[in-house]
């Protein structure tokens, strides 16, 4: 049985040793479990080549353990030391430009250096041997954030070099490869595996098969490097869950299949750096600067969790302003609060905060912390204390059940889109997280999937919007199934080779629907497709060529087929706005026994077991006492406030 608990990140080198003690005890006073320290340690750890320097990290270790404290032991292998850079000149990425990332931060390494993945293997071993079996190491973290800016692909002579081997090994001869590729356009034919360049610096775009495949190449070479570190630690720390910690709206490379070598997925959670970042318009940033965009968050603990096949944890929540947006403004009172129970209601097994103090010096300075760099508590960590007494009262086990909906999210259809985008804003991210947004505002819980036949099991409703191929496998199970599937757009529009499908688009799904798209366009900023419903279709249209069994559920106002059915199967030709989206959406639904609610706006709703979440990211104050009927209120009040929480037990 797992309750649900907190942590926080904590630098013991970075702190004079007399501060140590007075923090563990603190830490196990505020409610925190869970400790995360290493991961950035590696010149701390080993000063020099072969000497080792563990002391420190056994007194860190055994003062957080004597406290009551569990700690996350991180592998160093995201900083390696200038004298290893100084012995290794090469071992550095390479970026697209053909620049070198030099030392000087950190992640200052290509995956596909061996020499450097030898070392990684060397002092991960070290580490895992001198406190494998310590009593205080409840879990391990690998490295910290792979592929952080922007160092998945490196375009070094190590790369090129392994993506000839991976190549060569996928399809056994260079014949082979020109056809996929498609190579005898433009002459780009190859003779041997050793001529393979990578895709970068060429006249103009390089060949999209050979850039799709550079980005499949890069992203099992990621998770490569992982396997390695985590068979080293199962085997030297038996028992101990094995943890790494993604990134929001990060892509590079495949987490589903990283996450098969992990025991728990986690990532770090910083609402207010994202929606910064997002592309969402002036109008939306401004209204939620400091909570957050209300489903950004949530879309990535759904996908977590099915990454970690339903165990997850936010490893680094943020406190308070960040240092790394565009703009960093503060969070709103209550909002770290929030934050830490939605998590909880997606099924998060521990929230863990980054970080115990700020940092008055290098490039963090600026990101707050629990503590303020004086050590008084900052605004976040009386929300965290409150939190800690909340979950006594809640006192709720982690649970996850299998969700009737489903929502396909595939990484090389982000891949393939960002390749031939066709659009310059059409975003394979953006669309599925429009989807999910929808969908959660019809207070719906919903589990995002991979493409593959065992999660598309036993669901209801499979939506599967932007899935640049659909294999047989997976087309075979939607057919067997008795699930209602709703695809598009763009939806089967390639091969696994990135080439347009013989048959047409949606290719495979033919099976499903009775369809063909012989053409398709991508429309203007401003430009619109208008439906007599007042919804739209926005950035990209597609034309439908319809079979005998395919029924037009919606056409626009000039006429085109815009989302048809063919028995338990649907098709939508376009990017829908939200008007159109929700419409559609909820005519799928009216199919089935699956419940929705009607929210008002600004408030979510999420069920983890028998306890239902109600959170308000709006800035008025809102009656749900409707919503929560006869229930037994734990944690709030039917007058949920701007930001607030409210918890209840069903019946």
């Amino acid at each position: 049985m797992t309750h649900q608990s907190l942590g926080v990140c904590y630098y013991p080198e970075h702190w004079p040793e007399t501060y140590w003690r007075d923090d563990a005890e603190k830490m196990a006073l505020l409610g925190i479990k869970f400790v995360r320290i290493g991961e950035f340690a590696w010149s701390r750890l080993e000063p020099a080549p072969g000497q080792y320097d563990f002391d420190w990290l056994a007194r860190a270790l055994n003062i957080l353990s004597e406290a009551g404290l569990k700690v996350v032991l991180g592998t160093p292998t995201a900083t390696p030391p200038k004298w290893l850079i100084a012995r290794l000149p090469d071992m550095i990425p390479i970026d697209g430009h053909g620049r070198p990332r030099n030392f000087g931060s950190r992640r200052h390494y290509c995956f596909s250096h061996a020499a450097y993945v030898q070392e990684c293997a060397r002092i991960v071993t070290k580490i895992a041997e001198s406190f494998g079996e310590h009593p205080g190491v409840a879990a391990w973290q690998t490295d910290n954030e792979y592929g952080c800016h922007d160092t998945v692909e490196s375009y070094s002579p190590a790369a090129r070099e392994a993506f000839q081997r991976w190549c060569a090994r996928k399809y056994q001869t260079i014949s082979a490869l020109n056809q996929a590729w498609g190579n005898v356009f433009w002459s780009m034919e190859l003779s041997d595996f050793n001529e393979i360049d990578l895709p970068n610096l060429t006249v103009t775009e390089a060949n999209p098969s050979h850039l799709l495949d550079f980005q499949r190449f890069s992203s099992d070479q990621v998770v490569q490097f992982n396997r390695i570190q985590a068979e080293i630690i199962r085997s030297l720390s038996p028992g101990r869950p094995i943890i790494h910690n993604f990134m929001g709206a990060f892509t590079a490379f495949d987490h589903f299949k990283l996450s098969l070598d992990l025991d728990i997925a986690s990532w770090d959670s910083y609402p207010l750096g994202f929606l910064e970042r997002s592309a969402h318009d002036p109008d939306f940033k401004n209204y939620y600067m400091r909570i957050g965009d209300p489903d950004f968050q949530a879309f990535h603990h759904d996908l977590y969790r099915g990454c970690g096949r339903g165990r997850w944890w936010v490893m680094e929540q943020q406190p308070g302003a960040v240092n790394w947006a565009p703009w960093n403004p503060t969070p709103s009172p209550g909002a770290v609060r929030l934050w830490t129970h939605e998590a909880f209601a997606c099924g998060a097994e521990t929230v863990s905060y980054f970080r115990w103090r700020q940092a008055p010096f290098a490039q963090e300075q600026m990101h707050e912390g629990l503590l303020l760099p004086d050590s008084s508590p900052n605004q976040a960590f009386h929300e965290v204390a409150q939190v800690s007494h909340e979950l006594t009262i809640i006192n709720a086990e982690v649970a996850t059940k299998r969700a009737p909906i489903a929502l396909v999210f595939d990484y090389e259809s982000d891949w393939a889109w960002k390749i031939e985008p066709q659009g310059q804003d059409f975003s394979y991210f953006e669309l599925v997280q429009r989807f999910y947004s929808c969908l959660r505002k019809l207070g719906l819980s919903i589990d995002i999937i991979p493409p593959d036949a065992q999660a598309a099991a036993d669901r209801e409703v499979i939506f599967a919007p932007g899935l640049f191929h659909a294999s047989e496998d997976f087309t075979h199970a939607i057919k067997q199934s008795q699930a209602f599937f709703v695809a598009g757009p763009r939806t089967g529009s390639k091969t696994k080779n990135f080439h347009i499908p013989e048959n047409l688009p949606p290719g495979a799904l033919q099976q499903l629907l009775d369809i063909s798209i012989p053409r398709v366009e991508s429309l203007r900023p401003g430009t619109e497709i208008s439906f007599s419903n007042g919804g739209k279709f926005k950035k990209w249209r597609e034309f439908l060529k319809l079979g005998d069994h395919a029924e037009v559920i919606l056409s626009s106002i000039d006429d085109e087929a815009a989302f048809v059915r063919c028995g338990k199967s649907f098709y939508l030709a376009g990017w829908p706005d939200e008007t159109l989206l929700l419409e559609l959406i909820q005519s799928v639904l009216s199919h089935t026994s699956i419940e929705r609610l009607a929210l008002p706006d600004d408030i979510r709703v999420r069920d983890n077991g028998a306890t239902r979440y109600f959170f308000n990211y709006g800035q008025n104050t809102v009656n749900i006492e409707q919503l929560i009927g006869n229930a037994t209120i734990l944690i709030g009040g039917s007058q949920l406030e701007p930001y607030g929480v409210t918890i209840i037990r069903l019946s």
